[in-house]
Formats: structure tokens, sequence, C-alpha cells
């Protein structure tokens, strides 16, 4: 997520990992499940160099990678060579912001154009990609993990590339967008999609009711979902020496529902009470009515309102909550109903479902709704009972993103392990800790144990069957 640095947001100062290595035979604290191979990836920032005043979202990506293989546990990480990072490298010390702005305020056009693709990481195509929303994707050499340059898959990629792509389970193709389509800070999005050979097959652009970080989308059988939320970007502001984006509750929540395969001039507006949502779980259809399950907050985290005074820390935390879209009815409101009052972020579940009805799903979480808490445990969601499963970490201990792996391709929805990384505050080392996904709360099947600390990161996937030795 490449943005500007804001007061209110954290930075990743005493805490970057400053050295790229490779273990071969990590130790193992239990069993690692059988026929549980291939490679976790994981990204997230991590600057080489650590600036007090820098913001979280601008750091260097850097790559993570666990395999699993036999029983066998071994690791490597790699900085992303963006030109970004290449620059700063070759300089010995910090030459830009967040926004690849030089730190005199001048912009540095090649590095504003490339991004630090610290966000995610997707295998699609027989493809790695790096990804950051405001740029096109970086490939990734799968086993060495350097860096093959920016690619905009033949010519078809014209503009900023979501971190999070959605793939279609019947068809197989990547569906995406982006927002800032046409210019930074502009109302411009796009969307496309991806065929399984790795073509652009489809890429469209629209513009949205107001400029707004737009971080992630859904996708059901036949629809499309953009919501526009009312953390605006403006270029006036950042002009000004304000904050290029910011809070603005005042013009509420707006959702595009687009068939697809339509053109963009169908789209049907919905607007709701404002709010704010960095993730989706997942979205389905039930007849004419289209229901997603996102992580919802009452005001952002990590940016101010428009004159710079922080948002309310009370009521920037994320919960469950439903969102659900009459498309047979004639208002165009949408309804958003808290599904749990447990803090969480990081939704993932079983995305052989994606875009259909579904009932087990996955999140981190926290103790006591604190903004800034960090994550403390994992949950699991069943929503056909209403029950959660809860695992809590020690105090002080951190976990990330979990993701879950299905224990076989026609395993049962919900049926196979959840992993997730963990930092031990009292060694200030992670390790990988693997779950039985139905059954959190018994504690980890395995833990790979690391040297070092891996910084949170934000997001990451499995590949099964690829591997870095």
């Amino acid at each position: 997520m490449n943005t500007p640095p804001t007061a209110t947001a954290p930075s990743l100062y005493g805490s970057a990992l400053a050295i790229e290595c490779d273990a071969a035979f990590l130790p193992v604290q239990g069993e690692l499940p059988r026929g549980l191979d291939g490679t976790l990836y994981r990204n997230g920032p991590n600057p080489q160099f650590p600036d007090a005043s820098a913001h979280l979202f601008g750091g260097d990506g850097m790559l993570h990678a666990f395999t699993l293989e036999d029983g066998r546990a071994s690791y490597r990480n790699r900085w992303v060579r963006t030109a970004h990072w290449q620059a700063e490298r070759a300089a010995g010390h910090r030459l830009f912001d967040a926004y690849g702005r030089n730190l005199d305020g001048s912009r540095n056009e090649t590095i504003a154009d490339e991004g630090a693709a610290n966000t995610n990481v997707v295998w699609y195509a027989g493809r790695l990609l790096a990804l950051e929303e405001a740029h096109l994707p970086v490939e990734i050499d799968p086993v060495t993990l350097m860096s093959r340059g920016q690619t905009n898959l033949g010519g078809g990629l014209t503009g900023p590339f979501t971190a999070h792509p959605k793939v279609d389970p019947a068809t197989g193709e990547l569906l995406f967008f982006g927002y800032n389509a046409t210019g930074p800070l502009s109302a411009g999005m796009s969307h496309g999609s991806i065929d399984t050979a790795g073509h652009v097959t489809r890429f469209e652009r629209f513009d949205a009711p107001y400029a707004s970080m737009v971080h992630d989308f859904a996708v059901t059988e036949r629809h499309l979902l953009f919501p526009i939320l009312p953390l605006t970007g403006s270029m006036a502001r950042m002009q000004q020496g304000r904050p290029p984006y910011a809070w603005e509750p005042e013009l509420g929540a707006r959702v595009g529902v687009l068939k697809r395969g339509a053109p963009v001039e169908q789209m049907r507006w919905f607007e709701g009470d404002s709010g704010y949502v960095f993730h989706v779980m997942n979205a389905w259809e039930e007849g004419e009515r289209i229901v997603a399950d996102v992580m919802r907050y009452d005001e952002p985290p990590l940016f101010p309102h428009p004159d710079g005074r922080p948002t309310d820390p009370s009521r920037s935390v994320a919960r469950m909550c439903r969102w659900t879209f009459d498309l047979a009815g004639n208002s165009n409101r949408f309804t958003q109903t808290p599904m749990d009052d447990l803090a969480a972020e990081f939704p993932r579940f079983d995305e052989r479902y994606s875009g259909l009805a579904y009932r087990h799903g996955w999140a981190a979480c926290q103790r006591e709704a604190v903004r800034g808490a960090g994550y403390e445990g994992l949950v699991h969601y069943d929503l056909a009972s209403g029950k959660r499963n809860l695992h809590w970490l020690p105090a002080g201990d951190r976990v990330s993103e979990p993701v879950f792996v299905p224990r076989a391709d026609d395993a049962a929805e919900g049926d196979g392990w959840l992993l997730a990384v963990a930092w031990r505050a009292a060694q200030n080392r992670s390790e990988l800790a693997v779950f039985a996904a139905g059954a959190i709360s018994d504690g980890p099947v395995a833990t790979v144990q690391l040297p070092h600390r891996v910084p949170s990161g934000f997001h990451g996937n499995w590949v099964a069957g690829q591997f870095v030795r």
C-alpha cells in the first residue's frame, strides 16, 4: 500500500529486519502434517533504511518464503528490488518518502512509477507476483525470490493493479481492479480480468463518485462490487501540505455493483452509512440479493481528518460486518449488519469458495478493541452455527494474517490447515505455526522455529507443490 506519511500512522522504525538469509533445515516442534508440501510466501514493508518519520505503508517490500516438504522446513527472505530499493542501496541511505518523492518534496518519476511492491504476493499462470495497489506487479523468481522487474502482462495492464485480485473457482480467471487509475489521487477506477494463460482479456475504466482509497473489492458468481468509502484522496490537500488521504465521513459510503461482463455504464451505485473497510472476507449471491462479509471500521486507523486531527481510537478497530444489496428492490441503500463484537482483521477463508456461499472464515484478532495493539490471537468463524473458536498467544506475542490450506483438492470446506507467522516477544524471534483449521483452540500441531524476527507484514499465500530450496 503505497501511501504518504501522516501524523497518525505508525512506522517500522526499530522493528525492520536488516538481513537477507537462507535456512535450509529449520527446527520443527511437533510434527508437520504429511501432504502439506509447498511454500507459504509472505510480503510486507521492511525499509532498508528505517526512519522514525516514515509511514508503515511505505517500507520496501520484503518477501519471506517458508517451504514445507516431507516434514522438513526451510526459509528464505529477499527484498523486492524495485527502483526505489536499488537507488537507496546505491546511495547507502534513505532518499525518498512513501510517495516516491525526493525528500525535498520534488517528484522522482522513476521511483514514483514503480512503488514498493510491499503488500501481497500471489501465484498465477505460473508467475509469482509481488503486489502493491498503486502500481504494476513485480514478477519474482519463485525459487530464488529475486526480482525480475515490473510486468504489464504483455501490455494489457495500463494502470495500478490491486493487491487483492480474486480467482474465480469456476473459470480460473483472475479478476482485478485499480484506483487512482487516471492519475494520483484521482477518482478514476479500472477493472479487468486475466485468463489462465496470463493474458489480459478485459480492461475498462470508470469514474467513482469521489477519489477514495480502495484497498479491496468483492466478487461473486455474476457481479463485481467496488467499495468507495470516505477515506478520500485530494491532490489539492497534498499540494497545500495537508494529508493527501483523509477521513471525510460526510460524503457517505458508496458501493458500485456491476454485472460481470457488462459495460461500466451499467454500474449501479448503492449508498450506506459511513465506515471504512480494508478487507473483504467473501461475497456471494442469494437470488436477487448480494451478501458480503467485510471487516468494518467505524472510522479508519492510520489516517487523519482533512485538518490533521486523528480519528477516534475507540472507533478505529475492525469487526466483522455483513453488507446486503437488494438488486430487485427500488432502494439504492445497502444494509450493514454487525456479525461479531470481536476486534479482528486480515480475514481469510477457503478460497475454493470464492464468490460462493461459504461457512468457514478465519482472522487475526485482539483481546481488547484497542487501536494499534497488534493481533494477539486467531479466530475461526463458523457462520452456519454462529459460533467462533479462538486461539490466544501468550501475553506480548503477536500473530500475522492466517492462511488456509485445504487438506486435499476435494476436501470438504474448511478441512485443512491454518498457517500463521507468530512473533515471540520474549525471544524476539518468529515462528511459523501450523494449526488444524477446525480446531485452532487446541494450539498448533507444529511450529517452525526461526532465529530472527519476521516483521508483521501484510499478506501472503500458499502455493502447493512449489518449493524454495
